[in-house]
């Protein structure tokens, strides 16, 4: 995958907050379904989630309804109108508006949750979403995401002392995208000793990443005889 940075006009620079709900709707809407389009209220308690979110937020209501308001102004968002609701709910348009089958809307949504991750990372959290059999459907997936106009997602430069490339959303714009490489690189010159440490981090995070691939492939072997 081509690891040239996008340009700033490209088309997407949303907020850190209108990223956590933008991802939030998507994700719902695959995990409640009978739950969804999602009220304020419900927005806002998946927004600031302790699990599977990073970073984690404290928002408050009127910090998702602006994200909102925002959100429907780029059409990203409608406001769905149901007979007998006493609030209003909300639903993503990203799959009309960018033609996103279910595979990419769970790759997307797990990156705008969770920020850059290997493909091994994305995948084991991928699954409550959409199952996918390895990495090479995840790695198929990120390449049609950077393949679209504008993209959406983007390959970070290898950082020294990992064998890993991470992969980030482009939703939030160059600028967001240029802040995760001075941060990556920040990391990585930190010493002979970090990049050590980054090695070792990486072989774990490998073999975390294989250990949660058994155990997905333990479960759909079980399910068989259920």
């Amino acid at each position: 995958m081509d690891t040239a940075t996008p340009n700033a006009e490209d088309g997407f620079d949303l907020d850190p907050v209108e990223v956590r709900v933008l991802g939030v709707l998507i994700e719902k809407a695959f995990i409640t379904p009978d739950s969804y389009p999602l009220s304020i209220n419900a927005l806002t308690a998946g927004c600031n989630q302790l699990t599977a979110r990073e970073p984690v937020m404290a928002l408050g209501e009127r910090d998702v309804q602006d994200a909102i308001d925002r959100l429907c102004a780029r059409r990203l968002v409608t406001k769905r109108d149901q007979s007998g609701a006493r609030v209003a709910k909300y639903e993503h348009q990203v799959r009309l508006r960018y033609s996103l089958p279910p595979p990419e809307q769970a790759v997307l949504s797990t990156l705008l949750l969770r920020g850059a991750q290997t493909p091994g990372e994305i995948r084991s959290r991928c699954e409550r979403l959409h199952r996918f059999d390895d990495t090479q459907a995840i790695e198929a997936v990120l390449e049609h995401l950077s393949d679209k106009f504008p993209p959406m997602v983007a390959a970070l430069p290898r950082a020294p002392g990992t064998k890993e490339i991470r992969y980030m959303h482009l939703m939030g714009g160059h600028a967001a995208l240029q802040e995760a490489i001075e941060a990556q690189s920040a990391g990585a010159n930190g010493g002979g000793s970090r990049g050590r440490n980054a090695e070792l981090e990486d072989e774990v995070r490998r073999l975390r990443e294989e250990l949660e691939a058994l155990k997905l492939d333990f479960a759909a072997f079980r399910r068989q005889f259920e």
